[in-house]
């Protein structure tokens, strides 16, 4: 029996995928549910599975479209697995090729250079040009009658700033993948279909560096995880969020929706490229809930198990430019959504405090967001909500009761 495996449906407004890699060679025996091919939609690679045991034949190949529902391999049933586990595939008529008895190769004939009085001579104008330049004649190979040195001669002999000398000027040419031209996309549509303005403002790390210093390790030892930065930004994305909720908003048509909840996107880089999966009802988390959450869903990303699924939706997005050693940017905003958190690097800077200098690590955090139902002033307030309640984790993130936060 012959199997038509065709492309499944990876998520919703997904109508078509791209073989991103063939796992198997066309011929191959295959098991079921073995992976046999990675296909690339506009929101993350996926494994395509074997839908029965047999021998394969490839429909397609690396790089073509394929629409959802279009087969993209046959697979014979009733083959029977070879001996040993290798492939079965049909044994491939071993022809002989005759010998050629080698060529003879012509005598070449010896070039000779008709040697005469004008050979490695310049021409008047190319003597100017080389004596201009302090190149001496006999280093100069001449190419017109007799080896003299013309004018051109000359010219391709002075070194130019602007002339490649000996250096590689290779290039190579790829194929994006789907995933990589969908993102480029919606971000040039994000530039394009919204008014978006960004604002920025400076947070003085110290506050938390004090406490990760005092209860990371008994944060680790109880939970688990890593006791981070982003579950410290992540709750004081939400408390601004709370207190501004035009930021917890997008446009649909005329219509502005807002949102009671928080499902925070967080930008991480994978594999096949930029990754948005997404925390829902990131209010209801405590500290360790987020750092779970955001550790779990980065190791799918940068294992590639990421789904469509973890990717939808999203109210507002925190990406951290900082792990790469950004100190400033303007994030684009993740569509439709309305505004994006970029973090940044941190630095050990002069800040005023008490009326004197001190050093301190400072963060640079900005806000990118859509001025068309985002105001200046609830920007502003926003990302000032959120410098304080950095600045102030313990009386505004954990209600002055660190252990009870951290449940230690």
């Amino acid at each position: 029996m012959i199997l038509e495996m065709k492309v499944p449906s990876p998520g919703e407004s997904i109508t078509e995928v791209e073989i991103a890699e063939w796992l198997v060679e066309d011929g191959d025996y295959v098991e079921k549910d073995q992976a046999i091919a990675e296909v690339d939609s506009d929101k993350a690679t996926l494994e395509l599975p074997a839908e029965e045991s047999g021998t394969i034949t490839l429909k397609a190949e690396v790089g073509d479209a394929v629409a959802v529902g279009e087969v993209v391999c046959l697979i014979d049933t009733d083959a029977k697995k070879p001996d040993g586990g290798g492939d079965a595939k049909p044994e491939e008529k071993k022809t002989a090729k005759k010998e050629e008895p080698p060529k003879k190769e012509a005598p070449k004939k010896e070039e000779s250079k008709k040697e005469t009085y004008a050979s490695g001579t310049p021409s008047p104008a190319a003597k100017k040009i080389l004596d201009e330049k302090g190149i001496e004649a006999s280093s100069v190979s001449g190419t017109g009658r007799d080896g003299r040195i013309t004018k051109d001669d000359a010219v391709k002999a002075v070194p130019s700033m602007g002339t490649p000398t000996g250096g590689s000027r290779g290039e190579t040419r790829s194929k994006l993948s789907m995933l990589r031209r969908k993102v480029a996309e919606r971000l040039v549509a994000a530039k394009n279909e919204t008014a978006m303005l960004t604002t920025f403002n400076e947070v003085d790390m110290t506050p938390i560096f004090e406490l990760r210093k005092q209860y990371k390790e008994t944060f680790k030892e109880k939970h688990g995880v890593s006791l981070g930065f982003m579950s410290f930004f992540t709750k004081a994305v939400i408390r601004a969020l709370q207190e501004y909720p035009a930021v917890n908003s997008m446009i649909d048509g005329k219509e502005m929706i807002t949102y009671d909840f928080c499902d925070i996107s967080i930008a991480v880089s994978g594999p096949k490229g930029l990754m948005v999966p997404v925390i829902r009802n990131a209010e209801n988390l405590t500290f360790r809930g987020v750092e779970a959450e955001v550790k779990r869903l980065a190791l799918r990303a940068r294992d590639g198990e990421i789904t469509v699924d973890e990717m939808t939706g999203g109210t507002f997005t925190i990406s951290n430019g900082g792990v790469f050693g950004s100190m400033l940017s303007t994030p684009i905003i993740n569509p439709p959504q309305s505004a994006i958190l970029g973090m940044h690097n941190i630095v050990e800077r002069p800040i005023v405090r008490d009326e004197a200098i001190a050093i301190a690590p400072v963060m640079y955090v900005a806000l990118s967001y859509d001025h068309r139902i985002i105001d200046g002033k609830e920007s502003v307030g926003f990302l000032v909500a959120v410098k304080e309640a950095l600045e102030s984790p313990e009386e505004l993130l954990m209600d002055g009761d660190v252990k009870k936060a951290l449940e230690l």
